[in-house]
C-alpha cells in the first residue's frame, strides 16, 4: 500500500496494474509505466553505453567525414525533436502546482530534453570519428519508438474520451515527437558516407562502409553471391582485405609482445645462470619458454572479450523461448485465456529468436575473424622463425614438419576459436537449464544430473584416448609428409634408380599404421557419438519415470514434459560440444606446444659476425683466433681460423673434401656457432652457394632479386656471365619463368644466374663457394675472366673463392689451404710454393695424376717427362694449362668466332613465348562433377552405403515417433479423473515403450555411425593409394610443370579432410536432413494450414541454398588454389635461407610471405562471411516456422490438445539451427568432396609407360654386353614441344667408354635420359643388347642401367637404407662398395655404422660425400651400362681422381657414357660424342678428333688448354 501511494506522489498512477495491463480484452498500460520505461528506458540505454563508444571512436580513428544532406536532415530533425521536448517541458514547469502535472511529467522531459542533446552531440563526434553508421543510436531510435507506440493507444483514447484542452496539447506534441522519432529512425538506418563520397574500386570490401543494419544482417554480402550465383568466381571478383586485416597489421601486434616476452625470458634465465654460478646449495630449474598464448591473448584479448559477450547474451536469450513455450501450452489449456495473448506469446518468440540470431551471428563473426587473425599470426611467425633458425635447430625441425605447423596447427588455432568459449558458456548453459528443470520437476532432475555427470565422465575417458592416438597420428602424418617432400624433391633420382616401389612400400608403411590409428578413432567416434545421442534420451528417460514414480501425484502433462524437453535439447548442445572442445582445445594444445617449441628454438647468433668495417678500412674480412662449429652440442669443425683480407683482393681457399673449405665460408655469413674470436666483415656481403638456389621466377627476377632494373648494367653482366646465348633459346628470353628449384636449367645455367645475381647486387664483400665447379671448362675459364678474376667486372671488390682448380691459382692474391677444419698454409702462389708443404704436395699429386691421362689420350700434348724432379717445373706447366705457348697473355675464354659458331644453339620456336612452365593450378568450377560423387561412393562401397542409410533412415523414424508417443502421454492427463488418480498400468506402458524407443535409436546412431566411418575410412584409404601410385609413376614433365607445394597440398591438406571431414559432413548432412524433413510432417500433422507458410519458406530456403553453395563451392576452390603457395613460396625459402640472409633479404621474403598468406585470406574472408549471411537467412526462416506454428496454434487452440501443440512447438524450435547446420554441411561436403576431385585429378594423370611388361620381359642376366644403338632417334621433353635431340644415329659397343661433350643445352643430359625413357622417343629406336628398349617395362629398363647423376640426392633415413632400398645386399657387399667408393673410413668412424641417419637431403654430409654415396650405389649394382652426368663436377681435384680410378677398376667391363665439364677426365676414352643443336656434331676416338685442328672437340681441347699450337 505504502509504495503504491509513494508511486501515485510521483505518477498519477501505479507502474503495473496487472487488471488494467493483462487481465483484459483491449490491455493498456499505465501512464506512469509510459512516462518511466517507454520513454526513460532508452535514453538510459544510451547513456549507459556512450562512454564505451566514445574510447571505441577514440582508439579506432576514422577518416572524419563530410557533413551530408543526411547529416543536415539528421540535424533538423533533432532540432525539432528538441524543441518538442522544450516546449513540453516548459509546459510542465509552467503547471507545475496543477493537479495534473506530476514530478514525473518534469522528470521524463527533462531526460528526454539531455538525450537530445546528448544524441546532436555524439553526431558530431561519430562524424568526426569517421562513422557513416551508428548502430548505437539505430538502437536508440528503436527503443525509443517503440516505446512511444505503446503510448499511442493511451492518447488516441483520451482524445476520443477526454476532449480536454491540455489533452489536446499534448497530443499534438506526442504525435509531432512520434513522426520525427520514425524520421530519424529511418535516417539512422541509412548510411552516411559524407558529402562527396569518394569513387571507391570495386574489388574493395564494402564492409567497413555498410550501414548498421546491413552488417548484422551480412545483406553486403549479397552482391557477392548474386555474381558467384551468375558466374563462377575468380581471384580478381574477390574483394581486397581490410587493412585491419591484412598480415602487415596483424602480425605487428604479435611481435610487439612476442619480442617483450622473448627479452623477459632471456633476462629471467640469465638471472637464473647468474644464480647457477653464484649459488652452491641453490637449485635453479631454467628452461621456461616463451609463452605463445599470452602475446595471442594480449594481441587479441579484446576481441575475444567481446565474442565473450555475445556469447553471453546469447546464452541468457536461449531460455527465453522455453519461457515462452510454457506460457504458450498454459494458453492452450486454459481456454479462458485471452486470444491477444497467444498472439503477444507468439510475437515474443520470433522477437527474441531474432535478436538471439543477431547476437550469435556477431559471436560467429567476431570468433572466426580471430580465428582467420591467428592463423595469420602463427603462420607468419614460423615463416619468420625458419629464417632465423640455428643448424642445431634446422636438424630437429624438417621442411615437412615445419609445413604442418603453418598448416595444421595453425588451422587448429583458427578451429578452436570457433567453440572455445563453450568451455565456460556450456557449464552455464547447462546450469540455467538444470534450475529450470527444477523448477518443472523438481528433485527428480538429480537423476538426470547422475546421468548427465556419467556421460560427461565417460566423454572424457574418451577424449584421453582419442588424445593419445592424435598424438601418433600427427606424428605418423609428420613422417608421411616429410618422406613425401623428400621423394617428391628427389623424384628424378627414384626413376633413375627405379626406386618407386621401394619408396612407395614405405609411404604405404606409415599410411598403414595411420590408417589403424584413425579405424581406432572411428570406433571411440562412435563411442562419442552414442554418448551425446544416449544422454538427453536417457536423462529425460529416468527423470521423467522418478518424477512419476516417485509421487502419484506428479502426472507428466504437456506443460512439463515438452519444457522440459525443449531444455533438454538446449542441454544436448553443451553436452555435445563440451566434450569436442576440450578434445580440440587438448589438439590445440598439442599445437600450441609446438609451435612454442619451434618459436622457441635456438636461433642463430646475429652479433657472432660484426660489420663495423667500412670503406675508410683497409680490411674487408678479419677472423681473428676464430673457431666454430655447425651445432652447440658437437665439438669445434674450425680452429685457430686467424686472416685478414685486404679490401679489393681474390683469395683463394682450397683443400680437399670435408676439410672445412665452405665450413670457412659459412663462418664468415655467421651461420655457423662461433666457439671463441672476433669475426667482422663489411655489412654488404654477395654469397653464390655450392649448389645454386633459384627461384620459382623469371629469370630477370632471379638476377635483379629486389634490386631496381637498370639496363646497361644488367647486359654487362648477362655478356660476362655468359647468359646471352641461353637467353636467345629461352622461349621467352629473360622473361622466361623458371621451375621450382631451376628445373629447367641445366647445372651450368643454375650456377650462372646464381653468380649474376651476386654481381648485380654490387656488394662489397663477395664469397664465391666453388661456382666454377658447375660449368664446362671454357666457360668457367670466361666467367673468371671477365667477372672473378683481377680483370673482370668484381676486380675492385673482395673475393673469396673456394675452388678445386689449380688453374686460377696463380692469379690470386692469397691462398689459403685448409686442412682438417684449419688453415694449414696460407700466401700467395709462389710463397706456398716456396714452403714445399701441404699445397706444392697436392699440386704435385694432381699434376701427376693428370699427366697420366693426358698421356693416355693424346701424344700431341706436349708434357714434362721429368715432372717429379722438381718443384719448380709446377710453375710453367699451370702457366701452360692457363695460357697459350706462344703468348703471356691471359687467352680468349670464348672460342673462336668459329667454334663458336658451331655451338650456337638454334633459337626455338617462338610461337608461343609466353608459355610458362609451371601451369598455374587448376581450378574448377560450376558444380561438382556426377562422377566425382561416384567415384567416392564406390571407394566406399555400395553396400555399405544402403546399409547406413536405411540405419540413419531408421534413427529418424524412432526419433519422431518417440517424440509423438511422448506427446500422447502427456495427453493422458487430461483423462485423469478430478480425485487425481492415474492408471498406473497405461503409465508403466508409455515409460517402458518411451524407454525402449529411446535405447533402439541409441544403438541405431552407434551402427549407423560405425558403418559410415569404416566406409569412409576404406574410401580415404584407396584414394590415397591411388594417388600415390598415380604420381609416383607420372613422367618427368609432369613434375617439371608441377610445383612440390601443390602436391603436397593433395597428400597433406586434402588426404586429412578424406580422413576427417569428409565422414563428419556426411554423418551431419544425414542427421540435419532428417530433421527437416521431420519438422513439417509433425507440424502439419496438427496444423494443416501451416503447409500454406510452409511452402514459400522452402521454396525460399532452397533458392537461399542454392545461390549459397554455387558461391561457397568456388570460394573453398580458390581457397585450395592459394593455399599452395604459401607452402611452396617456404620451401623455397628454408632451401635458400644461407643466400636470404647473406644478401640481406629477409624482410623482402617475410613481406613475400605475408602477400601470399593475405591473398589465401582473400579467398577465405569471403567463405567465412557468406556463411553468416546464410546462418542469418536459415535462423529467420525457422524463426518463421516457430511464428506461425505458434499464431496457428492459437488460431486453432480449439481443436489441438496441449500435447500436440508442446510437440509442433519443440519440434520447430528445433530446427533453428538445423535449416543452417543442413546448408552448411551440404556446402561444406561439396567443397570438401573437391578434395575427391582434386585428388581424383591427379590420380588420372597419364603415367609413364609400364612399369613392367610380363609378357616382354628381357632375359635376367640382359644386358650381357653393354652395347648401345641409337637409330635415328629423336625427343622432346613435353608434347607441344621443340624436339631437343633429333637425328641420332651411333653405335656404342661393348665396354666401350664414350665421353659426352657439348656447349650447355646441346642435349647432353637429353641424351642419356633418353637412354632411362625419362624422356621416351618421338622417332627412332634405341636398341640395348637387341632388345628395343620401349618393348620393356621401365623397371626393367632402368634397374638394368646404372648412373651416377649431377646432383647428389640423399633421404632422410640409414646409410643403408640410402644405397640399398631393397634389401638386396648383404652388408659385406654395402662394406665392399663403402671401401672402393673411399667413404669406408668416414662410415666406420660413425658410431652406428651402416645405420648412420642421414638428415633430410644429406645436409650432414658434405656435397663431396653424398657424390661418392651416390657413386657406391653404382658399384653396388655394378651393371653393363654406366652413366655418369657430370658426376664429379661438386668435388675437388683429388677426389675427382679418386672416382676416375674407381669407375675406370671396377667397372672396366662395362660400357661407360659420361656427359664431362672437364675435358681432361674423358682424354682416355675410348669415344667422343661432340654435341650441337640436339645432334651429333662428331663421333670418333679422341685421337682422331684432335688431329683434326678444325673439329669442335679440338676447340674445346683448346679452350680447356688441353692441346697446345704446335
Amino acid at each position: 500500500m505504502a509504495t503504491n501511494t509513494t508511486s501515485r506522489e510521483f505518477c498519477s498512477s501505479v507502474l503495473w496494474d496487472y487488471q488494467l495491463s493483462w487481465n483484459t480484452t483491449h490491455p493498456d498500460l499505465t501512464p506512469c509505466f509510459q512516462k518511466t520505461v517507454c520513454q526513460m528506458t532508452p535514453c538510459a540505454f544510451l547513456w549507459l553505453l556512450l562512454p564505451f563508444r566514445c574510447l571505441d571512436i577514440y582508439w579506432n580513428k576514422k577518416k572524419k567525414i563530410s557533413v551530408s544532406k543526411i547529416f543536415i536532415l539528421k540535424l533538423l530533425g533533432l532540432f525539432v525533436l528538441l524543441t518538442c521536448v522544450v516546449i513540453k517541458l516548459l509546459y510542465n514547469l509552467s503547471k507545475a502546482t496543477h493537479p495534473d502535472i506530476y514530478p514525473v511529467d518534469i522528470m521524463s522531459s527533462f531526460v528526454l530534453f539531455l538525450t537530445m542533446l546528448l544524441v546532436m552531440i555524439f553526431l558530431h563526434i561519430e562524424r568526426k570519428g569517421g562513422i557513416a553508421s551508428s548502430g548505437i543510436l539505430v538502437a536508440f531510435w528503436l527503443l525509443l519508438l517503440i516505446g512511444y507506440s505503446l503510448m499511442i493507444k493511451s492518447h488516441v483514447k483520451s482524445v476520443i474520451e477526454e476532449n480536454k484542452a491540455e489533452n489536446v496539447f499534448n497530443n499534438i506534441i506526442f504525435y509531432i515527437t512520434y513522426a520525427f522519432i520514425v524520421i530519424e529512425f529511418l535516417l539512422s538506418c541509412l548510411l552516411d558516407e559524407g558529402k562527396t563520397p569518394e569513387s571507391v574500386p570495386s574489388n574493395v570490401c564494402p564492409e567497413e562502409r555498410a550501414s548498421f543494419l546491413s552488417n548484422i544482417s551480412f545483406w553486403w554480402v549479397t552482391p557477392l553471391l548474386v555474381k558467384g550465383y551468375r558466374k563462377s568466381l575468380e581471384f580478381k571478383d574477390l574483394w581486397t582485405l581490410n587493412s585491419y586485416l591484412t598480415s602487415k597489421e596483424i602480425v605487428v601486434y604479435f611481435n610487439k609482445y612476442w619480442q617483450e616476452e622473448s627479452k623477459k625470458h632471456v633476462k629471467t634465465h640469465n638471472e637464473e645462470h647468474l644464480l647457477k654460478n653464484n649459488t652452491d646449495d641453490i637449485k635453479v630449474v631454467g628452461g621456461k619458454k616463451s609463452s605463445l598464448v599470452k602475446c595471442l591473448l594480449r594481441a587479441f584479448g579484446d576481441k575475444i572479450l567481446l565474442a565473450i559477450f555475445f556469447k553471453l547474451i546469447h546464452d541468457i536469450l536461449l531460455f527465453v523461448s522455453p519461457m515462452l513455450l510454457k506460457l504458450l501450452i498454459q494458453f492452450i489449456s486454459k481456454r479462458s485465456a485471452f486470444t491477444w495473448q497467444g498472439f503477444l506469446y507468439a510475437s515474443l518468440l520470433l522477437i527474441s529468436a531474432t535478436l538471439q540470431s543477431i547476437v550469435l551471428h556477431q559471436y560467429f563473426h567476431n570468433c572466426l575473424v580471430v580465428g582467420m587473425k591467428l592463423r595469420t599470426t602463427i603462420t607468419s611467425a614460423v615463416y619468420c622463425k625458419s629464417l632465423t633458425l640455428s643448424n642445431s635447430a634446422r636438424k630437429t625441425s624438417t621442411v615437412g614438419e615445419i609445413v604442418n605447423l603453418m598448416s595444421i596447427d595453425a588451422q587448429k588455432f583458427q578451429d578452436l576459436m570457433t567453440y572455445v568459449n563453450t568451455i565456460w558458456s556450456g557449464p552455464l548453459q547447462i546450469m540455467i537449464a538444470l534450475y529450470f528443470l527444477w523448477l518443472t520437476l523438481g528433485p527428480s532432475i538429480f537423476v538426470g544430473v547422475g546421468i548427465l555427470v556419467f556421460f560427461i565422465g565417460m566423454n572424457m575417458f574418451i577424449l584421453n584416448a582419442k588424445s593419445v592416438l592424435q598424438m601418433k597420428q600427427m606424428k605418423l602424418k609428420d613422417s608421411r609428409i616429410k618422406m613425401m617432400n623428400e621423394i617428391l624433391n628427389g623424384i628424378k633420382v627414384l626413376k633413375l634408380y627405379a626406386w618407386e616401389n621401394s619408396f612407395k612400400e614405405q609411404i604405404m608403411k606409415i599410411r598403414n599404421d595411420e590408417m589403424r590409428i584413425l579405424r581406432k578413432q572411428a570406433y571411440l567416434n562412435a563411442f562419442t557419438t552414442l554418448t551425446w545421442s544416449c544422454a538427453p534420451v536417457f536423462v529425460s528417460l529416468f527423470t521423467f519415470v522418478v518424477y512419476v514414480l516417485s509421487d502419484e501425484k506428479n502426472i507428466l502433462d504437456a506443460e512439463k514434459a515438452f519444457v522440459a524437453l525443449s531444455l533438454f535439447h538446449i542441454l544436448r548442445f553443451p553436452l555435445m560440444m563440451l566434450p569436442n572442445t576440450i578434445s580440440n582445445l587438448i589438439a590445440a594444445n598439442v599445437s600450441v606446444k609446438r609451435v612454442t617449441e619451434f618459436l622457441n628454438k635456438d636461433e642463430l647468433d646475429l652479433k657472432s659476425v660484426e660489420h663495423s668495417l667500412t670503406d675508410s678500412d683497409s680490411h674487408s674480412v678479419i677472423i681473428e683466433n676464430g673457431s666454430f662449429k655447425w651445432d652447440k652440442e658437437e665439438p669445434c669443425i674450425l680452429k685457430n681460423i686467424h686472416f685478414k683480407v685486404t679490401q679489393g683482393t681474390l683469395v683463394a681457399v682450397v683443400g680437399v673434401v670435408g676439410s672445412g673449405k665452405s665450413s670457412l665460408i659459412s663462418a664468415i655469413l655467421g651461420e655457423m656457432e662461433k666457439c671463441s674470436g672476433k669475426v667482422n666483415v663489411q655489412s654488404n656481403v654477395a654469397y653464390v652457394a655450392q649448389q645454386a638456389w633459384i627461384q620459382n621466377d623469371t629469370l630477370q627476377n632471379n638476377i635483379l632479386f629486389g634490386k631496381q632494373y637498370h639496363q646497361s648494367f644488367y647486359t654487362k653482366i648477362i655478356n660476362s656471365c655468359a647468359l646471352h646465348t641461353d637467353l636467345k633459346i629461352l622461349p621467352a628470353g629473360d622473361q622466361t619463368e623458371i621451375g621450382e628449384k631451376g628445373i629447367n636449367l641445366s647445372g651450368g645455367q643454375k650456377q650462372r644466374v646464381s653468380l649474376a645475381r651476386a654481381v648485380y647486387q654490387e656488394a662489397d664483400v663477395y664469397l664465391l663457394d666453388d661456382p666454377l665447379s658447375a660449368v664446362d671448362s671454357h666457360v668457367g675459364k670466361h666467367l673468371f675472366e671477365k667477372v672473378i678474376g683481377p680483370n673482370g667486372i668484381l676486380s675492385n671488390k673482395t673475393r673469396i673463392l673456394v675452388t678445386h682448380n689449380i688453374n686460377y691459382l696463380e692469379h690470386m692474391d692469397m691462398i689459403i689451404v685448409m686442412k682438417d677444419g684449419q688453415i694449414s698454409e696460407r700466401g700467395t702462389f709462389q710463397e706456398l710454393l716456396g714452403h714445399k708443404g701441404e699445397f706444392s704436395e697436392f699440386l704435385q699429386n694432381y699434376l701427376t695424376e693428370q699427366k697420366q691421362t693426358g698421356n693416355e689420350a693424346s701424344e700431341e700434348q706436349e708434357t714434362d717427362d721429368d715432372i717429379h724432379s722438381s718443384l719448380e717445373e709446377i710453375v710453367p706447366e699451370v702457366r701452360r694449362r692457363w695460357h697459350g705457348q706462344e703468348d703471356g697473355k691471359m687467352g680468349s675464354p670464348v672460342m673462336s668466332l668459329k667454334s663458336e659458331n658451331a655451338f650456337e644453339l638454334a633459337e626455338k620456336d617462338q610461337s608461343t613465348p609466353k608459355d610458362k612452365l609451371i601451369e598455374k593450378e587448376a581450378t574448377m568450377t560450376g558444380n561438382v562433377k556426377l562422377s566425382v560423387f561416384l567415384a567416392y561412393a564406390k571407394f566406399v562401397g555400395a553396400k555399405f552405403m544402403l546399409v547406413t542409410l536405411v540405419t540413419f533412415f531408421m534413427v529418424g523414424a524412432l526419433n519422431i515417433y518417440s517424440n509423438i508417443w511422448l506427446s500422447e502421454w502427456s495427453n493422458d492427463a487430461l483423462l485423469i479423473p478430478q480425485n487425481g488418480t492415474i492408471d498406473t498400468s497405461q503409465r508403466d506402458l508409455r515409460l517402458s515403450v518411451y524407454g525402449v524407443l529411446g535405447i533402439s535409436q541409441s544403438i541405431a546412431v552407434v551402427i549407423a555411425d560405425l558403418l559410415l566411418f569404416v566406409g569412409c575410412l576404406r574410401a580415404a584409404g584407396f584414394l590415397h593409394e591411388n594417388i600415390l601410385s598415380n604420381v609416383l609413376f607420372s613422367p618427368m614433365a609432369f613434375f617439371d610443370q608441377t610445383p612440390v607445394g601443390r602436391l603436397l597440398n593433395r597428400f597433406g591438406k586434402d588426404v586429412e579432410v578424406l580422413d576427417f571431414r569428409l565422414v563428419e559432413n556426411i554423418e551431419s548432412c544425414i542427421m540435419c536432413l532428417l530433421r527437416i524433413v521431420s519438422v513439417p510432417i509433425v507440424i502439419i500433422l496438427n496444423t494443416p494450414i501451416f503447409i500454406v507458410v510452409c511452402i514459400p519458406l522452402f521454396i525460399l530456403y532452397f533458392i537461399v541454398q542454392r545461390v549459397y553453395i554455387a558461391t561457397s563451392r568456388q570460394l573453398k576452390r580458390l581457397e585450395s588454389v592459394n593455399r599452395s603457395p604459401i607452402f611452396s613460396h617456404f620451401g623455397e625459402t628454408v632451401s635458400g635461407a644461407t643466400s636470404i640472409r647473406a644478401f640481406n633479404k629477409q624482410n623482402d621474403f617475410i613481406k613475400e610471405s605475408e602477400k601470399r598468406v593475405d591473398d589465401y585470406n582473400i579467398t577465405y574472408y569471403p567463405s567465412l562471411v557468406i556463411n553468416r549471411w546464410l546462418a542469418f537467412r536459415t535462423g529467420f526462416m525457422s524463426d518463421l516456422i516457430v511464428f506461425f506454428s505458434a499464431v496457428f496454434s492459437v488460431t486453432n487452440r480449439d481443436s489441438l490438445t496441449p500435447g500436440s501443440v508442446g510437440l509442433a512447438i519443440t519440434y520447430a524450435l528445433s530446427i533453428t539451427q538445423t535449416l543452417n547446420w543442413f546448408v552448411r554441411m551440404t556446402s561444406e561436403f561439396e567443397t570438401n568432396i573437391v578434395a575427391v576431385e582434386r585428388i581424383k585429378e591427379y590420380s588420372e594423370i597419364p603415367t609413364e609407360g609400364p612399369y613392367e611388361i610380363k609378357n616382354n620381359k628381357p632375359a635376367p642376366e640382359w644386358p650381357e654386353k653393354g652395347e648401345v644403338v641409337f637409330s635415328n632417334y629423336a625427343t622432346r621433353y613435353r608434347e607441344n614441344m621443340d624436339l631437343v635431340i633429333k637425328d641420332i644415329s651411333c653405335r656404342i659397343l661393348p665396354t666401350e667408354k664414350v665421353g659426352i661433350v657439348g656447349r650447355t643445352g646441346a642435349g647432353k643430359s637429353s641424351l642419356t635420359l633418353s637412354l632411362f625413357r625419362i624422356i621416351e622417343a618421338a622417332e627412332g629406336s634405341i636398341i640395348i643388347d637387341d632388345v628395343n628398349v620401349s618393348k620393356i617395362g621401365l623397371y626393367d629398363l632402368r634397374s638394368k642401367l646404372t648412373i651416377i647423376p649431377q646432383d647428389p640426392v640423399l633421404f632422410s633415413g640409414s646409410l643403408r637404407m640410402n644405397l640399398d632400398p631393397f634389401d638386396y645386399y648383404a652388408d659385406r657387399q654395402l662394406w665392399e662398395a663403402l671401401e672402393h667408393s673411399h667413404l669406408n673410413e668416414f662410415v666406420k668412424s660413425q658410431p652406428k655404422g651402416l645405420l648412420h641417419e642421414c638428415a633430410e637431403g644429406g645436409e650432414n654430409l658434405s656435397l663431396g660425400q653424398r657424390q661418392l654415396v651416390c657413386l657406391a650405389r653404382a658399384l653396388l649394382r655394378k651393371s653393363k651400362i654406366l652413366i655418369l652426368d657430370e658426376a664429379t663436377a661438386a668435388v675437388d681435384m683429388e677426389t675427382d681422381a679418386l672416382i676416375q680410378e674407381t669407375i675406370r677398376s671396377e667397372f672396366k667391363d662395362s660400357t661407360i657414357i659420361t656427359i664431362a665439364h672437364r675435358l681432361n677426365t674423358i682424354m682416355d676414352y675410348s669415344k667422343i660424342i661432340v654435341m650441337d643443336k640436339g645432334r651429333i656434331c662428331e663421333f670418333d676416338s679422341p685421337a682422331v678428333l684432335l688431329q683434326n685442328k678444325d673439329s669442335l672437340f679440338y676447340s674445346l681441347a683448346k679452350a680447356a688448354d688441353l692441346v697446345t699450337e704446335q
